[in-house]
């Protein structure tokens, strides 16, 4: 489930997140508090493949089950924690219940800031991207994609094995720094991407991800960055039209972006630049993206719209048949009661054959 207005407001209010704004209390006591949220979400898609030809399905879009919890140790310090767990709701009783992880951290809060250690989104998603498009389906592309394209792996990967602290607001201004570290003791991680084999060392490597952001009144701006450091590695093995051979070192590159957003009553309006900086020559990709979300009393209505320069050199121009996209999705959703809404989504992504581009509807109960 994605953050509407609403809810992102009554997220912020609390300083949690939006399932736990919807948390039932199941103990306060003694300054230590505990939560139970989740929320059952079924969808049904019709989007289109690689080669234009349209799939449908009824599928589970995230239904997810959490516990979190705090404890003053003293009047300026926190201790809390959060665990989410996922099930595929649609096909429960094969897919085998709660069968994947979520996020999952603990962590220290207080007047000197946020220290945080565990699994968790990315700050360059949930700083730079979310505001422009964190719907239910249908997000515009970003530098994760250009990094990593389809490779769900590895993206899954990036939550894990994280510390970060985030400082206090001084007069609106406010900063992030942490690090993902891979130890010796980890397992090499592996995967393949068209065609192309590849393996990550995990000899005690470590990346650097920060972000700066600034708030006065309802206008703020954020800027992150994410060296990418742990997805450094080799290529094991190639296929002929690739370009690339067995033993090729290659860094992962970097993940740049800035984003500007003003929220008025009930409208938020975002704007992002954001690059994926490809270690080789001439291979960066660009994404220049505006998005609102309106508030119209019942639900939200919501879109995007987003520019995509890639360096014709570069695997994402190679993958998606060209050098420059224009995306642009829209979505509504209504609220059937204050625990249940439903929703629809469509977005076009300018690519061969219209790859990608589809519509989804569903409905979320959460509790």
């Amino acid at each position: 489930m994605k953050k509407t207005l609403l809810a992102t407001a009554v997220a912020g209010a609390l300083g949690a997140s939006v399932g736990v704004a919807q948390a039932a209390t199941i103990y306060n006591q003694d300054g230590t508090q505990l939560d139970l949220y989740g929320n059952i979400q079924i969808a049904y898609s019709n989007i289109n493949d690689a080669a234009g030809d349209s799939e449908d399905q009824l599928f589970d879009n995230g239904s997810t089950i959490g516990i979190s919890g705090q404890h003053i140790i003293n009047p300026g310090l926190t201790g809390y924690f959060k665990a989410e767990w996922e099930h595929d709701a649609d096909e429960e009783k094969i897919a085998g219940g709660v069968n994947t992880g979520d996020q999952s951290y603990m962590g220290l809060k207080g007047n000197f800031g946020d220290a945080r250690v565990g699994s968790w989104d990315p700050l360059i998603d949930d700083w730079i991207q979310d505001p422009v498009t964190n719907n239910e389906l249908f997000d515009v592309s970003d530098s994760t994609t250009a990094a990593f394209g389809g490779n769900n792996p590895i993206n899954n990967d990036r939550e894990g094995d994280k510390i970060q602290y985030m400082s206090p607001s001084f007069a609106g201004l406010q900063f992030a720094v942490g690090s993902q570290f891979k130890g010796d003791a980890q397992d090499t991680f592996a995967g393949d991407d068209a065609g192309t084999e590849y393996s990550v060392d995990r000899d005690n490597s470590a990346s650097f991800f920060g972000g700066l952001k600034y708030t006065v009144g309802a206008f703020s701006i954020a800027a992150a960055y994410d060296n990418l450091g742990t997805y450094d590695g080799s290529i094991e093995s190639a296929d002929g039209g690739s370009g690339q051979t067995a033993g090729d070192e290659f860094e992962a590159g970097d993940q740049y972006g800035v984003t500007a957003q003003y929220t008025m009553d009930s409208l938020r309006v975002a704007v992002k630049a954001e690059q994926y900086a490809s270690d080789e020559d001439n291979a960066d990709v660009n994404f220049y993206g505006v998005g609102a979300r309106y508030g119209y009393g019942f639900g939200d209505l919501y879109g995007a719209y987003q520019y995509i320069d890639a360096d014709a050199d570069s695997t994402y121009a190679t993958t998606y048949g060209g050098d420059s996209f224009n995306e642009a999705m829209l979505g509504l959703s209504y609220n059937i009661s204050p625990a249940m809404y439903t929703y629809i989504e469509g977005i076009v992504r300018d690519r061969e054959e219209d790859a990608a581009d589809g519509v989804i509807v569903g409905a979320v109960y959460s509790f």
